[in-house]
């Protein structure tokens, strides 16, 4: 599943939150949000916990291409 870098981007600025802080908070590894926050695909389980942990739908998160 992919989904948009700068949505994910933009979410974390906002909450002034580092890769580190997100993947603890998601419960996935680092490498996985520097993959998400660079454009690859990840599974969608991982993908939820990281807008869960951003409080936010994965639907917001999703590309929209």
């Amino acid at each position: 599943m992919r989904i948009d870098r700068v949505k994910l981007i933009a979410e974390m600025a906002r909450r002034d939150m580092k890769v580190q802080e997100l993947a603890e908070k998601a419960t996935v590894s680092r490498a996985t949000v520097t993959a998400l926050r660079g454009g690859k695909s990840c599974n969608e389980n991982s993908v939820l916990r990281v807008a869960q942990a951003l409080g936010i739908p994965l639907e917001s998160l999703l590309d929209d291409k």
